[in-house]
């Protein structure tokens, strides 16, 4: 840490722990806010270094992350940790050639991740800032550099466009690839991501990122200023501080009312059954608060530095600045399904368990199944860490999403037109339903992923009655009777064809999350069987 960084205050007391404790928060947690707002002026620096010094770009970023890591926090174990992921990624991508490169680099990568996850649980001091958070990225980015070098030794034919486009048919030099590192210490994504490829990187710094598609009209260029090839985003970043202090300051707020001390304590159930599930969802909304703050402060200082830059819309003509946005909170807070509330929180760590656990766990030319599933899971688990809370909530959320996912194919087709186009003047009622229950659903669920302690997590859950558990167990139970045939039945005579394939189109999981847990128990219970049948039959050949 930088000599007297924290002495700024009058009579000599620390100037991040004085204001922590005016403000309720830890001195870290303050220095951390710090971060993400010296990161906009420092941003607008980087994108005035010329483009056509892409070294400068790479030892300015290098600087500003290490004065983060060692001077504001005094991490100099975290710049070892990190140094020993991305050596050791390097290593494994050119000296382990071969199909199983990226998985012994995935193993290495999260294993090196699990012994600091661990190191943190053991210490249980939540309000400290450690290196987990930025070794989290890292391995999003290292695990995706080696899929990336394992794609470009394959034919075309045997991608898919996203692998396509993001394959490195040439193992970047140890030069290159340093300053692909540096970005992975991209000081305004260093603690709490987004996370971005290699082939976004270099477009970001060669700025062909910002060339125009061939066959688009010139005059959607985006206006830049001077000779600089990255367009100006001055006002689409400042949308983004403003709206990060927002969600801040209501943290900053509410944290002081809804808190886990007040969901555990002897005043919590003097409140009716409904103000304590009252209580328990503006306890999971003030959690995302602080989610929501960090990512838009974190999207806003990418955006401005040029990374967040996604072209032109093509209809409208405006500049999108979206390709590292990390949350939705209108869709979270607004959402009527699992999916759609799930497809809005974490959007990079969901496109990076798609893209390089998901679809590369199943060989090529056939459909994910209950493997891709489970590893996909296993995996943003690990990723996420070993407190109980975590599975609590991962695989709640799991069956919850299998019930959503029963609901909408077998009720919600009564609430809209026979070709399922329109909706009837029902549907609101449908919404408004959907709305409610998911909102619930998730504030119940959420509250692990908060607590963290197994103990403390059920008693919260036994003091709301256990109410989703009893409601998923309530609609599988109501699924598994005579019911659901019944309801097959009537939306066969309702409803027209066109209406059962769209339902019957595949969904990639969301979070690691399976889509529907019981049929993919059915496909494993079905692969054991024919596995063993499998090997009588071989059995018998050799008698």
């Amino acid at each position: 840490m930088l000599p007297y960084i924290d002495y700024l205050a009058p009579n000599e007391l620390p100037a991040f722990s004085y204001i922590a404790y005016l403000i309720g928060a830890s001195a870290d947690e303050l220095k951390l806010l710090a971060s993400f707002l010296l990161s906009y002026p420092l941003a607008a620096i980087l994108k005035r270094i010329p483009d056509s010094k892409p070294a400068q770009k790479n030892l300015f970023i290098i600087a500003v992350s290490i004065f983060y890591l060692v001077g504001l926090f005094d991490l100099w174990g975290g710049v070892r940790t990190l140094f020993i992921s991305s050596a050791g990624a390097y290593t494994i991508a050119a000296y382990i050639p071969g199909p199983f490169m990226p998985w012994i680099a995935f193993v290495f990568l999260m294993g090196h991740m699990s012994v600091n996850h661990l190191d943190r649980q053991f210490v249980n001091a939540p309000g400290i800032v450690d290196i987990t958070g930025a070794q989290m990225v890292l391995v999003m980015k290292l695990s995706g550099f080696c899929w990336n070098v394992h794609d470009g030794q394959l034919p075309a034919k045997d991608l898919s466009e996203h692998q396509r486009e993001r394959a490195l048919h040439e193992l970047p030099s140890v030069l290159d690839f340093a300053a692909y590192v540096s970005t992975k210490l991209f000081f305004p994504s260093l603690f709490a991501g987004p996370a971005f490829d290699f082939v976004d990187y270099r477009r970001w710094i060669e700025t062909s990122m910002f060339k125009l598609p061939p066959g688009t009209d010139p005059s959607l260029r985006a206006p830049t200023r001077k000779k600089r090839k990255i367009p100006r985003s001055g006002t689409p970043a400042a949308w983004k501080v403003v709206a990060g202090l927002f969600w801040i300051f209501l943290f900053l707020k509410f944290s002081g009312w809804y808190t886990t001390e007040l969901l555990l304590g002897d005043k919590y159930m003097s409140y009716s059954f409904l103000r304590r599930v009252w209580i328990l969802h503006m306890f999971g909304f003030t959690a995302r608060l602080k989610y929501y703050g960090v990512w838009s402060l974190s999207e806003g200082a990418c955006i401005l530095s040029g990374m967040g830059y996604k072209g032109v819309d093509p209809k409208t003509g405006k500049v999108m600045w979206n390709r590292l946005q990390n949350v939705n909170p209108w869709g979270i807070e607004t959402a009527q399904n699992t999916r759609a509330y799930l497809e809005c929180w974490n959007i990079n760590t969901n496109h990076w368990l798609r893209n390089y656990m998901y679809l590369r766990v199943t060989p090529h030319g056939k459909k994910p199944g209950f493997r891709a599933s489970m590893a996909t899971f296993i995996t943003s688990a690990f990723w996420h860490g070993f407190y109980p809370g975590y599975y609590l909530t991962f695989i709640l959320a799991s069956f919850l999403q299998t019930v959503a996912k029963k609901f909408r194919r077998h009720i919600r087709p009564f609430f809209l037109s026979p070709d399922g186009k329109a909706p009837t003047d029902y549907k609101i009622y449908y919404d408004i339903c959907g709305f409610l229950a998911t909102q619930l659903s998730f504030s119940f669920i959420a509250a692990p992923f908060v607590i963290l302690r197994f103990k403390g997590s059920l008693t919260v859950w036994a003091r709301v009655y256990f109410y989703c558990i009893v409601g998923v167990a309530v609609s599988i139970a109501f699924f598994a009777s005579p019911s659901k045939p019944w309801l097959m039945k009537k939306l066969n005579e309702r409803n027209v064809p066109a209406l059962k394939r769209l339902d019957s189109q595949e969904q990639l999981p969301s979070l690691g999350l399976p889509n529907d847990p019981e049929k993919e128990l059915d496909e494993v219970i079905a692969e054991v069987k024919e596995e063993i049948e499998s090997r009588r039959r071989s059995l018998r050949k050799s008698q």
